[in-house]
């Protein structure tokens, strides 16, 4: 008997998510057009930007994420068909988070308002939480939810103890460059002695010989 059942459609490829590069711009800058961005603005932090893309080679959506320090900024989300948007959000979100951690980041902080951010952990920020937002991204109000992913201020510690590590080497190093060096005028103020010392002692047989003459 013949099988005569069609068989089942291949899945479609899954959307590929990367960072944004310079040759994305003219896509892009239809994006943010078509979301009520300000291209001028963004076009300025392109490399900001994390991309899906479709297999078409097609840019489905994107996701800015600003570094300052420890801290990043989510901003500027934006899809061409925002009925994607919650099969494409995780992928971007998951993007973010390994960007994150590559660069230590230790809180993110976003002005999105979408339910997905709060399910992920952002929440609204505290006052106290708001005093850490670093000013470059942007003014200390209450539209700032954030999400912290590791401990400030144990970061902060661990790297004032680089730091000092770090000046105690080069001091430890300048100090033997000084002995180094007043090593070397030592020897080099021996070595004008003994040729004084030598060049007395033959001046001196030169003129006992002479004397003697």
């Amino acid at each position: 008997m013949v099988n005569t059942e069609t068989p089942p459609a291949p899945a479609p490829p899954e959307p590929r998510v990367r960072r944004a590069t310079v040759d994305d711009l003219p896509a892009l800058i239809e994006l943010w057009k078509l979301c009520q961005l300000q291209p001028r603005e963004l076009e300025k932090r392109v490399t900001d930007f994390q991309l899906v893309e479709t297999a078409e080679d097609r840019i489905a959506g994107c996701i800015g994420l600003r570094l300052s320090g420890l801290h990043g900024s989510i901003h500027s989300e934006c899809f061409q068909d925002f009925g994607d948007a919650d099969r494409l959000r995780p992928l971007l979100w998951s993007r973010l988070k390994s960007v994150a951690q590559n660069h230590g980041l230790a809180r993110l902080w976003t002005r999105e308002t979408g339910v997905f951010w709060h399910q992920e952990g952002l929440r609204p920020a505290t006052p106290t939480e708001l005093e850490r937002l670093p000013a470059e991204l942007g003014e200390r109000d209450d539209k700032w939810c954030t999400l912290q992913l590791r401990d400030e201020d144990a970061i902060s510690a661990i790297s004032l103890d680089k730091e000092f590590a770090v000046f105690r080497e080069v001091e430890r190093e300048r100090t033997e460059r000084i002995f180094q060096q007043a090593r070397l005028f030592k020897l080099i103020a021996t070595l004008v002695a003994a040729l004084l010392l030598i060049f007395v002692i033959v001046g001196g047989y030169l003129l006992w010989r002479r004397g003697q003459g």
